[in-house]
């Protein structure tokens, strides 16, 4: 199965998404943690009452995780599972010859 001309392109379908997504977060990521250690003053920022600059780029964090969740599952949904669906389908008919 893993040979077949069917799983490599939706591995490579995969790979399309999620590569480039994993590093655009590992970028924001890394940005942050950088921007933390080394520029507190620019983190220390007040923006409104008590919530400064590094508040919200950490917000940041959860919500940028929470977006590239969601848009996953939805490129999932619409690229990938009827490929997979086929597939598995290909998989359970080899079994139960």
């Amino acid at each position: 199965m893993q040979a077949s001309e069917d799983f490599q392109a939706l591995r490579r379908a995969f790979r399309r998404f999620v590569f480039p997504m994993t590093v655009a977060f590992l970028v924001w990521y890394f940005t942050y943690v950088l921007l933390a250690a080394y520029a507190t003053d620019f983190f220390a920022t007040p923006v409104f009452g008590n919530v400064n600059v590094g508040i919200l780029f950490g917000l940041g964090q959860f919500l940028s995780t929470a977006l590239i969740t969601i848009a996953y599952v939805r490129w999932t949904n619409r690229n990938l599972d009827a490929q997979a669906e086929k597939l598995g389908a290909l998989v359970r008919l080899e079994e139960h010859r």
